[in-house]
């Protein structure tokens, strides 16, 4: 089975400055899509970024962008020049690639 774990229950950044979300997961699939999704208080599951197990360059999508570690089964968000719009609850996602 898959699990995937984000540690951090709360970040808190200043406007136009920069701030990392952690993602770890486990799988003993080769070939899967990572995903981080946002829920601003509207209520609405918002697509950030995705990325493929086997693309070797990471994933960006204006302002954000992530740190894909496949050893280390680590997918981390980077959001820079925060806006009052980013804040919102964060989540990280797992999919199989069939």
């Amino acid at each position: 089975a898959q699990t995937v774990t984000q540690p951090q229950p709360q970040e808190s950044v200043q406007e136009t400055g920069t701030v990392t979300l952690d993602c770890t997961y486990s799988t003993s699939e080769s070939g899967y899509y990572l995903f981080w999704y946002k829920q601003p208080p509207s209520g609405e599951m918002v697509f950030i970024i995705r990325q493929y197990a086997y693309e070797q360059q990471n994933a960006t999508n204006d302002r954000y962008s992530v740190n894909f570690q496949k050893e280390a089964k680590s997918f981390s968000l980077r959001i820079s020049d925060s806006q009052l719009e980013d804040a919102a609850v964060y989540f990280c996602a797992y999919s199989g690639a069939q």
